[in-house]
């Protein structure tokens, strides 16, 4: 295995911290929601559209996100991604309006939708092949590792004055960090070879330490080449595969619940029987187990590969959720026995489609229509993720949790069809990867 120069650790670091800034926003709304909605007055339809206004945004921000980043480069894109995280932390918590607050949130989803597509895109282009899907998994994990600390800030946060504000404002300080220590990054080296500046990619393959920067240059102009007659238009019959698994991929990872439980994660709680406060200390712990299995999937997804985490993790995803559904539907919904169901599917989840998406969605389009693909991977989430967060306050009460829950357990049996068919990607050039998912042959 290549060794990694502490500079592409650095790098990554960097890159990543638009994950945790994707986790922290995307669950830090957790804590505020019923406050939200008392305030507001809302009804259950309108309280589900105030919290899915942020991840409509993120389906914008991951559709107009392709262009900027192939005209002015991932890094350019990245910078102003991390201003609108911090516009939207203090507006949203400063302006006191249910109009101004969907307004701010919205301008946070954009930059969470552009993160999703930029951030893991850039990782990926600029790791090497043996380390690649450790370092796109490590922006998965600062995607948990930011809902924990969003967990955390809400408990710590709770009872004080206007503490629904805080728990959203506090997000301008990574966002901060995050910007100005962009600026110490370099470019894709990738996009800088598509741009025709060889010279400048070439320092940058020089500077993370790729042993043999002539030979990677020369697969990336390959496979430039390899795609030049089919141009940049994504959906056509070569790239109909890479499209198919980036589609199915998102779409299991959402379809299976996974955000509905982290959103709304203290209201399950409580519906199971839990007190408010006990319900904030069980989110964390949810978080911490999500974390700490993210960190697993990472160390095995070069080791194992994509293939072998994501079947494990459907099996163990099935039966925890059908374990949930068959709760609600018996009666069985103490505190601690849904407590533990609930810690074994986001535990299965977490080590496999948690710590694969990115990865996958990342490897699997050539270097012509990385962004491309990468937008369309991250649309799927995030309309699948608006969808079920906007309508799960009205589908989660009046007897149906258990249907819900049973819906989520056979989205996860699917998932396991989609990882035995799906191709192993684990140690091969993002170059080797588009000769066997589109061909060698020119379209």
């Amino acid at each position: 295995m290549a060794k990694v120069r502490g500079k592409m650790f650095y790098i990554a670091f960097v890159a990543s911290l638009g994950g945790l800034l994707f986790g922290f926003d995307t669950a830090v709304i957790s804590g505020a929601e019923q406050a939200i909605q008392r305030i507001y007055g809302l009804s259950s339809f309108a309280h589900g559209f105030t919290i899915a206004t942020a991840l409509i945004g993120t389906i914008i921000g991951a559709f107009i996100c392709d262009r900027p980043s192939e005209k002015y480069g991932r890094k350019k894109l990245l910078i102003v991604i991390a201003w609108l995280y911090l516009i939207s932390a203090i507006g949203s918590a400063v302006i006191v309006n249910w109009y101004s607050f969907m307004f701010f949130r919205f301008i946070g989803g954009l930059a969470v939708g552009a993160s999703s597509v930029v951030g893991p895109m850039y990782i990926a282009e600029i790791s090497p092949s043996d380390w690649r899907g450790r370092f796109v998994a490590f922006f998965q994990f600062n995607i948990v590792l930011g809902i924990v600390l969003a967990y955390i800030s809400n408990f710590l946060v709770k009872g004080v004055p206007h503490d629904w504000q805080w728990m959203i404002g506090i997000e301008a300080f990574p966002a901060l960090l995050f910007a100005v220590l962009l600026v110490t990054v370099p470019e894709s080296p990738r996009w800088l070879v598509k741009q025709g500046r060889q010279p400048e990619g070439r320092k940058v393959f020089e500077m993370i330490g790729e042993p043999d920067v002539d030979h990677e240059i020369s697969e990336i102009e390959e496979s430039l080449s390899a795609t030049a007659d089919a141009g940049d238009k994504l959906f056509q019959k070569k790239y109909a595969l890479p499209v198919l698994i980036a589609f199915l991929i998102a779409t299991f990872n959402q379809l299976t619940g996974i955000n509905a439980i982290l959103y709304y994660a203290p209201r399950i709680f409580e519906q199971s029987g839990v007190f408010a406060e006990g319900a904030m200390v069980h989110s964390i712990i949810v978080g911490l187990t999500n974390l700490v299995f993210t960190m697993l999937g990472m160390s095995l997804i070069d080791k194992v590969g994509r293939k072998q985490l994501l079947l494990v993790g459907a099996v163990g995803m099935f039966i925890a959720l059908s374990m949930v559904s068959i709760g609600f539907k018996i009666n069985l919904i103490h505190g601690y026995y849904m407590l533990l169901c609930l810690m074994g599917y986001i535990a299965f989840f977490a080590m496999s489609l948690g710590a694969t998406i990115w990865v996958v969605i990342s490897e699997v389009f050539p270097n012509s229509v990385r962004a491309k693909g990468q937008m369309l991977g991250s649309m799927t989430h995030w309309v699948w993720s608006a969808l079920l967060t906007w309508f799960f306050p009205v589908l989660f009460k009046d007897g149906r949790e258990s249907f819900i829950f049973g819906f989520f357990a056979l989205i996860a049996l699917g998932s396991l069809i989609f990882a035995i068919k799906l191709p192993e990607t684990k140690g091969k050039s993002l170059e080797q990867i588009q000769k066997e998912l589109t061909g060698k042959q020119k379209a």
